[in-house]
């Protein structure tokens, strides 16, 4: 049971840098965004996001050099859980803007929010310290 509550808690502890790190991404983004009327193309949102990603990854391994989850399975369902649930986070977000009819950005939509934080969940795998 306590292996049980470690390993959610340090699934909670990456989720949380994650979302963190995507909320400051899209203030930055969404302060860009007014000055250009044209619609962003899917595919280059997406990469831009991948890249992101990959870039806050490597930015939250400065602050955060050791991985907070300690067992190689924890780290694999990591991998798995917690873009999952920053996109539905981030599509949380953005369907609570749209209701206020807020102006939407991609990162306001599951695939994109799933693909910035899949990108930085794989850069934390491969370079974070144990």
């Amino acid at each position: 049971m306590e292996l049980f509550f470690e390993l959610l808690f340090e699934i909670f502890g990456e989720l949380l840098l994650q979302l963190l790190l995507e909320l400051l991404f899209e203030l930055g983004l969404r302060s860009l965004h007014q000055p250009f009327k044209k619609t962003p193309n899917p595919l280059h949102g997406g990469i831009g996001y991948a890249l992101f990603g990959a870039m806050a990854g490597a930015t939250s391994l400065w602050w955060f050099p050791n991985l907070f989850i300690g067992s190689h399975a924890g780290r694999i369902a990591n991998l798995i859980v917690t873009p999952i649930l920053s996109g539905v986070a981030m599509a949380a977000l953005g369907a609570w803007r749209r209701r206020r009819d807020q102006r939407l950005i991609l990162l306001d939509r599951f695939a994109y929010a799933f693909i910035f934080a899949m990108a930085m969940a794989l850069v934390r795998l491969r370079f974070g310290g144990a």
